[in-house]
């Protein structure tokens, strides 16, 4: 028979101040989990929802990201006219060269961080749906004008509308600032590609980016680029490319996990410290309930049970403390690119129920210790104290 749960609600009611100390400490230890997750999440969800399955990226062989390709102009005339790709109402294929390079400029706290600069043409535009001008317009090919990324503008210095910012050699006047809906353009800065080119003297593009005509075309276009001896290139559907660039993520997550695994420590022992308080402080009604007939497992069934629901208690308190960063921006390096990332801290229903588990985890191993005590009391003794 087990106690009932209303006896540990009413003996966490009656010791409110204890129970409300320790329940912040598993709070606190919960919102730092659920903040640091939350970075891994943003950075997650930015590049998987970035790709279109209908897109293929080409690529140099062996390369990880855009930034370490390279496509000779032969090559990308190759790959424009390979079977399987949409055409625009032009009767132009759609697909766009693409060049990606750096620029290392200051954030608004002075802060050095790199730039992404995407060098492209007028297809890129129809190729990713998702960039649209919010302000200003879009530049001129053949001119020194860029647009950039409203979430760029508002982190690093001299990337405002109207201002030059120095890419490569010269200098690109900001005409335009777009929004990418949370993707992975939110992090770069568009301009002419053949300008971008020639301030960065470069002489072959990056990638080039086609628009297959369904998904029995992607695999196509994949064997297509992998059977013909001349190009040496790969082909990628967008989708499979940017779950790969999740690895940015893993650093997050593990600084995550160190993080919560030692703070959880410190839990532990306060919930730990708070049962065994009330374990010292309650043996007449530990005597009392074996008296009743309750069993050593149904009083340690029971002090487990008041130990999660204290912990549980902080964790809904951690979720809480967690909910106001949710939607900020902020940025992390792209170890794959170098380049900055910018993303939203994302607070996700799974990531909530996941910080809840967390709490009951540290609840029941700071609370089994002094649950096993209740359990062992001896009833004498209880006796005696009555």
């Amino acid at each position: 028979m087990l106690i009932p749960l209303r006896y540990n609600i009413r003996h966490l009611a009656t010791r409110w101040k204890a129970t409300g100390l320790t329940a912040g400490t598993f709070g606190l230890v919960v919102a730092t989990f659920i903040i640091s997750m939350s970075l891994a999440e943003g950075i997650e969800r930015a590049l998987t929802k970035t790709g279109n399955p209908l897109n293929v990226i080409i690529l140099r062989q062996g390369a990880q990201a855009e930034g370490q390709s390279q496509l000779t102009r032969e090559q990308y005339h190759i790959v424009r006219s390979a079977p399987g790709i949409a055409h625009a109402p032009t009767g132009e294929p759609l697909a766009a060269p693409e060049i990606l390079t750096l620029v290392n400029r200051p954030r608004n706290n002075g802060k050095p961080a790199n730039v992404q600069i995407r060098g492209v043409e007028k297809a890129s535009y129809t190729l990713r749906p998702a960039v649209r001008i919010v302000e200003g317009r879009g530049f001129r090919p053949g001119m020194r004008e860029a647009i950039v990324a409203r979430a760029v503008a508002s982190r690093f210095q001299g990337f405002d509308l109207g201002d030059r910012p120095r890419l490569g050699r010269g200098e690109f006047t900001v005409v335009g600032i777009f929004d990418a809906e949370g993707t992975a353009y939110d992090s770069e800065v568009w301009a002419d590609a053949r300008e971008v080119m020639q301030e960065f003297d470069r002489f072959d593009y990056s990638t080039a980016v086609v628009r297959a005509l369904d998904l029995a075309s992607v695999d196509a276009l994949r064997d297509y680029v992998a059977r013909d001896r001349r190009l040496k290139l790969i082909a990628q559907d967008e989708v499979q490319y940017y779950n790969e660039q999740t690895k940015a993520a893993r650093p997050v997550k593990a600084f995550a996990g160190f993080l919560a695994m030692t703070m959880s420590i410190g839990a532990c022992f306060a919930g730990m410290n708070t049962m065994y308080g009330n374990v010292a402080n309650r043996v007449r009604e530990i005597g009392t309930l074996r008296i009743l007939g309750f069993t050593p497992r149904a009083v340690l069934t029971s002090f487990l049970i008041e130990s999660v629901c204290l912990a549980l208690i902080g964790g809904a308190l951690g979720c809480v403390l967690a909910l106001p960063i949710n939607g900020l921006a902020t940025g992390t390096t792209n170890f794959a690119s170098f380049s900055e990332i910018l993303f939203y801290f994302t607070i996700t229903p799974g990531l909530m129920l996941k910080g809840l588990a967390f709490a009951a985890f540290m609840g029941l191993a700071g609370g089994f210790p002094p649950a096993w005590s209740a359990s062992r009391q001896p009833v004498l003794a209880a006796l005696r104290e009555l």
